[in-house]
Parts: structure tokens; sequence; C-alpha cells
């Protein structure tokens, strides 16, 4: 059967206090918009329709990142979730299949919820997804008769047997397409705020005979972001389910608490993350590596046995291959560091690729940024680079080379080669005594002053 998704992402988000559509505030690096459409992807869905109103360009923009096959269509009058949904039926005409309604802000519904909402839709013509919730509040419920969804009541509409009912509409249903226009065509508007909603389609169903139901999901996956409130707890709640799978699969972390991922780090089994991590977005630590505390990671592959830390941080494009060390207060970035090779302090190396078992000594540059462009540094196997060397792009140092201390290298060294490029020391006899002497009195004499 085929399937397509419309994703309602057309609304302001007043609460968020924010410039940005709502949709586009992130969870674990990534848009809420995103996080919808990730899980619903997995069905492999032949149509992705983004309804879009506030913001729309950008909005967008950001759902082709994801999908480039992604339709937009507009919403330009917020005129309720019905009116909104409305707005895909050309787009999706001529489309024969089921289609799923869901909504940009909530952004944890598993695929395997959708899934069982597809496998009820073969026996209904209507699914509705229900959950449980601790605490019902003002929260539409579902009335059930059997495994009939008899109605949707609001809570300002419900009678208070209704209210006493736990079964609570989380907005999101399924439909054959033709079926979900036909209805939402019926749908009016002769409601206190004058907008069509879409979980009156369900009355509408059963009024012309059609079979309503609901599927239920854990309350947790139909967290809706609202307010910057809602937007932190679903971070935490976010945080605490990607950890405890990593923990499941055989990650070590010492204080889980204070690690953070992002929606689509992967790191191996037997690796050891200590606290105070962060991964930003595309982060792959491979098995048995070791991340230690206080270190940053954002678009970074560590491999299998190599350790990082602490203080360290990996930019976009660094590539360590097996037993790197990257010590404190290092940072790479755009750069491959292979086999056994060590950075171990103080050091920046950008734009360069350094070459197996080659150590780099402290305070090391590779000085790639010429105020216009950006030039790369190589550096060959079991080469040794002096303590506090600026190697000036582009510049090549050769395997088996080494650097002498303080060495500021502009020209390529060959292989086997020991570059060495400073001044010569002078020594000015007395001259300390006298410049400290004349120091001091300059510094009484403003005291004074």
């Amino acid at each position: 059967m085929s399937t397509a998704l419309i994703i309602l992402a057309a609304g302001k988000g007043t609460r968020m206090e924010s410039d940005l559509p709502k949709v586009l505030h992130k969870i674990g690096g990534a848009p809420l918009l995103h996080h919808a459409m990730l899980s619903a992807s997995a069905l492999e869905p032949d149509r992705t329709v983004i309804v879009t109103g506030h913001g729309a360009e950008t909005v967008e923009a950001a759902a082709q990142a994801f999908d480039p096959d992604a339709i937009a269509v507009r919403q330009h009058e917020q005129l309720g979730t019905a009116h909104a949904v409305a707005q895909a039926r050309e787009v999706l005409d001529g489309f024969r299949g089921d289609v799923i309604v869901l909504y940009g802000d909530t952004p944890f519904i598993t695929t395997e919820t959708l899934e069982q909402m597809i496998a009820a839709r073969a026996a209904h013509d209507v699914v509705v997804l229900g959950f449980e919730a601790a605490d019902p509040g003002r929260y539409g419920r579902l009335i059930m008769d059997g495994s009939k969804l008899a109605r949707i009541v609001e809570f300002k509409d419900a009678t208070e047997e209704e209210r006493a009912v736990t079964l609570c509409n989380s907005g999101v249903i399924c439909a054959d397409t033709g079926t979900l226009f036909e209805l939402i065509e019926a749908v009016g508007n002769d409601n206190a705020s004058g907008e069509y909603y879409l979980p009156d389609i369900v009355g509408i169903a059963n009024a012309r005979g059609l079979s309503a139901t609901a599927v239920t999901c854990d309350e947790a996956e139909t967290l809706g972001i609202n307010s910057r409130a809602e937007l932190a707890a679903a971070e935490a709640l976010f945080q605490q389910a990607r950890r405890r799978a990593l923990i499941e699969d055989g990650v070590m972390m010492q204080a889980p608490d204070t690690v953070f991922l992002s929606f689509d780090t992967i790191i191996g089994r037997d690796a050891e993350i200590e606290p105070n991590v962060v991964f930003a977005p595309g982060v792959t630590v491979e098995s048995g590596a070791r991340i230690r505390a206080f270190s940053h990671l954002e678009g970074a592959h560590v491999s299998r046995g190599a350790i990082v830390g602490p203080f360290a941080r990996l930019r976009p494009g660094a590539e360590l291959a097996e037993d790197v060390h990257i010590g404190n207060f290092v940072e790479i970035k755009n750069a491959s560091i292979d086999e056994g090779a060590k950075v171990n302090h103080l050091t920046y190396i950008g734009d360069a690729d350094v070459g197996a078992r080659t150590n780099i000594g402290a305070g090391t540059i590779t000085c790639n940024y010429d105020g216009v462009m950006k030039h790369r540094t190589t550096i060959g196997r079991d080469t040794f680079i002096g303590s506090n060397t600026m190697l000036v792009a582009p510049v090549t140092v050769g395997k088996e080379a080494m650097t002498a201390t303080a060495t500021v290298v502009t020209k390529d060294v060959p292989d086997g080669a020991m570059a060495i490029a400073r001044t010569e020391q002078t020594n000015k006899q007395g001259f300390a005594r006298k410049l400290f002497s004349m120091l001091r009195a300059k510094k009484a004499k403003q005291a004074k002053g």
C-alpha cells in the first residue's frame, strides 16, 4: 500500500517568544520538523507534504534540506488543522493510498506507532492516535465503543463522565487519501474560534457509516512543543532516551547525565565516554575509543582505540584513525590524523594531513588561512614536529623528518631532513636588571601621580 505524509508546520508558536518558526527550534541538534520527518521516513512514503505558513521560506528550506523531494504547500491564513490539511489536496490529486497527518512540533512519535496505525487502517476507514494521559487536563477525549471510536469530545464540550476518560487525542490521523479529503470538505467552523478542526472528521465519518478506531502509544511520544519550557523538557527526554539506548548497546558512560548527544550520534560498543562531553551533529565514535572529560565533538569520526581529550575539540572534517591520541586543549579541524599519531598538547591542526605515528609537539599551529583563502599542510609518517612550530601552509613536511623547537616552516621539508628556522639567540648582559629598574620607577611615579 502506498503511503503519503502531511506534516503541519504552519504555526507561529507565539509562546516560544522567538522570531524563529516553532518547528525549527532544535532538540538534539536537529529542528523539531526533522525529528517528525525522520520517524516517518522509515515508512518510505511515496510523498511527503509540508504545510507551511509562518516563516514559510525558512521552514521549506529546512524540510528540503532533510528531504529534497519534500513538497511544500502554504496555508496563508491560519484557519485550523482541517484547513491546513486541505492545502495538500491539490498536490495529492490522483494519489491512491493512505495518508498520515503529523505535526512538525511533535517530534517523538515513533516509526513503530505509525506502523500500528497503518495496520489498523486495513480494517477501518479512519484511525486516530490516542494516549492514556497521567493528567488529561484539557486534552480532547477519545470516546470508545469497544474497538470503535464513537467520537472525539473537546474538554470544554465534555460532560463530567466524559472528562473522567483518560484516553486522549494526539491529533495524528491516518485515512485513505480520498476519504480524508471528502471528510474535510464537510468540516464546518461553527465554533468559538471560527476554525476548521481536523478531529471533527471522526463524527462525520461515523454519521456516514464509515468505521473509525484509535490506536494508542506512550504519552511521551505525543509531547507537543509550544514553549521554551516544553522545549527544554523535550530535550531532557531526548537525552535520557539516547543515553539509555547507548548504554544498553554497550557504551560506557561514567556520568550519563553530563553527556549530551545529537540526533545522529553513533557510538560503538565498549567505547568510553567520560563526564561533560558534548556531541554536536555528525559524530561517529567507533568501538573501543575513549572520549575524555570536557571534550566537544562535531562532524568528526573517531576510530577504534583512539583517545580524545580531556578538554579537546574536534571540528567538522576531523578524521582520526586507529590508536590516535588527541590531548588536552587540542583543536582539530578538517584534518586527517593517521594511525598511531599523537597530538597531545595545546595545538591547532586545521586543513592538514598528518601521517602515521607522527608526533606533534606542544604549541604547534598549522597556519592555514592567509586572510582570504585556506591552505593545506601535509606531514608525513614517523615525523617529529618540535614544540611551538608554526607550519605556514601550503607546506609539506616529509616522512621521518623533524622540525626544531620554535621553528617557522615556510618551505617544504624533505624526507628525513630537520628544519630549523629561528633567529640566533643574543644575550645582552645586565639588560634585564636595567629594564626592570626603569619599569619599577615608572610604575612608582604613576602611583604617586
